[in-house]
């Protein structure tokens, strides 16, 4: 399997508006991350995990030109916003098959009814995306693309995110820590990706490097990628300060899983 990081940033993205540190003024590409996506490469597709607002210009950069089917974590805007860029790729070979978390359908359902209204038609001459929305659930596994995931349900604030585990890849983000039932899913994985902001400064929704550090300890990943960076962090100086074992992912950094 090969992991493509399409978007690497929090909500804000890097460069933040109106922002003149030295993280978003900085000439390093590395240091300019949109909004958090990714692309899973199985034998049998891609998997896109999330839809940011920037999709489209994520897709054209890391050069992916089809996708087979989606993992929706959450339904925070800045992982949902972009999901008519999947317009095209249904345009082109019919319905979608989306995996969402059962809490969350209707979430999607209200935000985009007109695209999951079928009684809502396009105008003529126009498309809207067609996608169908596959409901999961923790504990149960979910076959996509000749592969099993299974969920992995961590705390974001007030409410949860759903990762997920396939084979040797344990998919993490936006969380505040690891429950015992998300630490024995993903234990040994090959490669961890999780979350995390900044160095020191806790969060109340998201893990600081530190806090994921720690979890990556915990979980015994041979590798770990963060993501969900912010401005307060540059690349070469993750890049100095992480250990061993443990790496800041960026926007177009392509993995490959055992």
């Amino acid at each position: 399997m090969k992991l493509t990081f399409l978007g690497t940033g929090t909500s804000f993205g890097v460069p933040v508006v109106g922002c003149d540190c030295d993280t978003c003024t900085s000439n390093d590409p590395r240091d300019r991350r949109t909004r958090h996506g990714a692309v899973l490469e199985t034998g049998a597709g891609r998997l896109l995990v999330d839809t940011p607002p920037e999709l489209r210009l994520q897709l054209l950069a890391a050069g992916i030109d089809a996708i087979d089917a989606v993992w929706f974590t959450h339904a925070h805007a800045d992982h949902i916003h972009g999901i008519d860029d999947i317009r095209i790729f249904t345009v082109r070979r019919g319905d979608m098959e989306a995996y969402v978390p059962t809490e969350y359908r209707a979430v999607l359902e209200q935000h985009f009814n007109y695209i999951f209204d079928d009684a809502v038609r396009p105008p003529q001459g126009s498309s809207k995306p067609r996608i169908h929305l596959n409901d999961f659930a923790p504990g149960q596994p979910v076959n996509i693309l000749g592969e099993s995931f299974m969920p992995v349900e961590v705390p974001h604030g007030d409410c949860t995110v759903y990762g997920f585990r396939v084979g040797g890849l344990g998919y993490v983000t936006d969380a505040k820590l690891l429950p015992p039932e998300a630490l024995a899913i993903l234990r040994g994985v090959d490669v961890l990706v999780l979350n995390a902001l900044w160095f020191e400064k806790p969060h109340a929704s998201h893990f600081n490097i530190e806090e994921a550090i720690e979890a990556s300890r915990e979980v015994g990943a041979a590798r770990t990628y963060l993501t969900h960076l912010t401005h307060r962090v540059r690349q070469a100086e993750l890049d100095e300060r992480l250990p061993d074992g443990v790496y800041a992912a960026f926007d177009g950094l392509e993995v490959e899983v055992p």
